[in-house]
């Protein structure tokens, strides 16, 4: 599907399912660097048991045109100008990562537009190390190479991917090497400089989940556990063993987690 917003052309999949307004939405927002193709089972699901599904590419990503934008309180103004441009009045947002961040922001601020919050792979803050941003700004594939080795899981690096066949670590490295030049950076940049997580939870009244890995090493279950303090009747959900790379790392167990928060 193919919609415009602020003047630029947008790719979102709808699940395989003709995008129906009419029905409740689910919109789920990438991380860094990504696009829509990490929610395919996701996306599938909810827009073939009662929902409208939105999973796109954000600005300068994927299929999208435009130029990233660089902050996160801008993305989730994006958000919330996709929803108007699908013809909606509310949503459910789902979000990995940089795209939790965008997603909580965007309930802080325009709570009266969002129906259920789902959080995977997010802390109350989300610094990004000196390397990494320098790499990333160089177009360097050591950036890749660090986000795979420290968003996978310790399992992960061993193989055992609930879908038979694939490989995580070289999947996720993949689609980061179809990214346009720049935008790991612009991404990466605005998780780092984003410092108003804990001010924006104290303000979400959205039902929200929180979706943590126990062995994440980019946004440690200390920080997610801080953030879910921080949302008034938030409900976290820990999986074991597993890394950032939630969706990739234990897809029947977020879907679970989902279908809980947004059914």
């Amino acid at each position: 599907m193919i919609l415009t917003v602020d003047g630029a052309e947008v790719f979102a999949t709808t699940g395989g399912k003709p995008f129906n307004p009419e029905l409740p939405l689910v919109v789920f927002l990438h991380g860094a660097g990504f696009d829509h193709s990490m929610w395919a089972l996701f996306s599938r699901w909810f827009s073939h048991h009662g929902y409208s599904v939105l999973a796109p590419d954000l600005p300068g990503h994927g299929r999208s045109k435009g130029q990233p934008i660089a902050s996160i309180a801008g993305m989730a103004d994006w958000t919330i100008k996709l929803i108007d441009a699908a013809g909606a009045k509310k949503a459910g947002l789902v979000g990995h990562s940089m795209g939790s961040l965008v997603a909580l922001d965007a309930a802080a601020r325009y709570p009266d537009r969002i129906s259920a919050l789902s959080l995977i792979g997010v802390g109350g803050a989300m610094p990004v190390s000196p390397d990494l941003l320098n790499a990333a700004k160089d177009n360097n594939h050591d950036a890749i190479d660090m986000v795979s080795i420290w968003g996978f899981g310790f399992a992960a690096g061993l193989g055992g991917s609930q879908a038979p066949g694939l490989w995580m670590m070289g999947g996720g490295q993949r689609v980061l090497e179809l990214g346009k030049p720049g935008a790991l950076h612009n991404d990466l940049a605005a998780c780092n400089d984003y410092k108003d997580a804990l001010a924006a939870a104290a303000k979400v009244t959205a039902p929200t989940t929180l979706i943590l890995g126990e062995r994440d090493m980019m946004t440690p279950l200390k920080s997610g556990r801080q953030l879910a303090a921080a949302i008034s009747g938030s409900t976290p959900v820990v999986l074991p063993g597993a890394g950032h790379m939630l969706t990739a790392e234990r897809p029947d167990d977020v879907l679970k987690a989902l279908i809980a928060s947004h059914a």
